[in-house]
């Protein structure tokens, strides 16, 4: 379990070159970033380690940490993606993970639609029964909407829709607070329904429809 230190260190190091605070191709050192962050070389030797996995740093003995492109980094990363909606790189975030869900959850819905064990379904058409119980507060909406779109990528069966899933719910949790409008909730609603009875065209229009709703928002 990662300190709350490491976790402190870890984000100001990786906010500052995301934010380009640390242009690519500049170097640094351990030495000085224990300055910055009055860390323990330890702790921020382990948060450069950390980094460079993510493609943000490059380390070598002669040259010291040099900051890496934005082409290198794992823009799939759950962090990275979050240190983008920090700084100012938000809205071409925001675009980036929305044009990301229009291509990745149709498909996603079709494919559970196709292939859910029946305890998924069974939750599916309880999740539905929640939407249309006709509630309208925000919060209760996000934490269900969240269920939903998680179960719906990992029905499928595919591994590569599960591994993006905290991602999506890093999009699904911009709406936080948003107030939901009744056609979205009974959306939802109809697309759950979907998956659960294995209407593979439904699911996938209706999960089409969501996401450019919210893409317009």
């Amino acid at each position: 379990m990662r300190s709350p230190a490491f976790t402190r260190v870890l984000d100001e190091i990786g906010a500052a070159i995301v934010d380009g605070e640390f242009p690519a191709g500049s170097r640094t050192s351990v030495e000085v970033l224990v300055e910055r962050t009055l860390a323990s070389r330890s702790i921020v030797r382990e948060a450069t380690r950390v980094l460079a996995a993510l493609g943000l740093l490059s380390a070598s003995p002669r040259v010291g940490l040099v900051v890496r492109p934005a082409a290198d980094w794992n823009l799939l990363d759950p962090q990275v993606v979050r240190w983008r909606l920090a700084g100012p790189q938000r809205e071409t975030q925001l675009t980036e993970l929305r044009e990301l869900r229009q291509v990745l959850e149709p498909a996603a819905a079709q494919a559970a639609a196709a292939r859910a064990d029946p305890a998924t379904r069974e939750r599916l058409r309880t999740l539905a029964e929640g939407f249309d119980d006709g509630s309208g507060d925000p919060a209760r909406f996000l934490r269900t909407d969240a269920e939903l779109h998680d179960l719906l990528l990992r029905a499928g069966g595919n591994a590569m829709f599960v591994n993006l899933g905290a991602v999506v719910a890093l999009a699904v949790a911009e709406r936080a607070g948003v107030e939901p409008v009744a056609h979205d909730v009974h959306l939802h609603a109809v697309l759950a329904r979907a998956v659960a009875d294995g209407d593979a065209v439904q699911a996938a229009d209706v999960m089409r429809e969501i996401v450019t709703r919210t893409s317009a928002e």
